[in-house]
């Protein structure tokens, strides 16, 4: 695939560069945040679809072709997108720019991938306003024209983004202590538990091989019978079934869907990076305040 890549890529001439910065991003969620920093003076694609599997995801020849003349790549790092890296380095002279550089990050705990960092960062609220000073910077760095208007939105959206987490925050600090357990299938709240004063407790630490193990739905049965852990949830991007079936076994409730990894289509229920904040924040606190 590499070689018929490179062929492929050759055909395809170079665009001159334009007023409006053509942006290309690993995933859909820095697709989001890119489009309010860009505003009208950006076009912003996403590598992956909505509702893919970020981790682990295989590019294809068409999918690197369209973004061949970006004139800025925005990649998450932490590596949750090692996958680009292997395409992304045959586009040359395309500035590429790690959106995380700067955040301090929390090691996966368990697994293969122990002691790793843990990629999910934009689900806190300092971290999330990191991503947006970076993705402005490469902006205004790849077009200095704009610079006043990259930041300008970058402001703005950081204020927003602080509006919609702030007050969930508040509420998830004020649940009762029984009640501050967040049990899911991935490991990808860490960010998310830390900052809302949450217990984390998952199935497996990162999206890979071997989900659901009669081992690792043992251990989290027994974690949670334990603690007394109220209720479990699944990620929009993997099967619910293991989910279900420790709910069924521990006697707790199944808490619903959690979006993290992607944005929904336009239609769907979190076609915005704000969106997948609240409804994923409603649906924790919302579950945890029963009882």
């Amino acid at each position: 695939m590499i070689r018929l890549l490179a062929t492929l890529l050759s055909l395809v001439p170079i665009a001159a560069q334009a007023d409006q910065l053509k942006v290309a991003t690993s995933f859909t969620i820095i697709a989001d945040m890119a489009r309010n920093v860009g505003g009208g003076l950006a076009q912003v694609s996403s590598i992956t679809p909505p509702g893919a599997e970020v981790h682990g995801y295989q590019p294809t020849p068409r999918d690197i072709i369209g973004i061949s003349d970006a004139d800025l790549i925005l990649v998450n790092g932490l590596n949750l997108d090692l996958w680009a890296q292997q395409y992304l380095d045959r586009l040359p002279d395309i500035p590429l720019v790690t959106v995380t550089d700067g955040i301090q990050s929390i090691p996966i705990e368990g697994g293969d991938y122990g002691g790793q960092p843990n990629p999910h960062a934009w689900m806190a609220l300092d971290s999330a306003l990191i991503y947006v000073d970076n993705i402005a910077e490469a902006m205004a760095a790849a077009n200095p024209a704009n610079a006043a208007a990259y930041e300008a939105n970058a402001q703005t959206y950081k204020q927003q983004i602080a509006d919609t987490i702030g007050p969930l925050r508040d509420r998830a600090r004020a649940l009762p202590p029984h009640r501050r357990w967040l049990v899911t299938s991935e490991g990808a709240f860490s960010y998310l538990a830390r900052d809302f004063g949450l217990t984390e407790m998952y199935l497996w630490p990162i999206n890979a091989e071997g989900q659901g193990t009669p081992q690792q739905v043992r251990r989290l049965i027994d974690q949670m019978r334990e603690a007394a852990a109220p209720v479990i949830f699944s990620e929009s991007t993997v099967s619910d079934r293991p989910a279900r079936r420790i709910a069924a076994e521990t006697g707790a409730t199944y808490g619903g869907v959690l979006y993290v990894d992607s944005l929904s289509d336009p239609d769907g229920p979190v076609p915005s990076y704000l969106d997948l904040l609240r409804v994923t924040s409603e649906t924790i606190i919302g579950q945890l305040s029963d009882g």
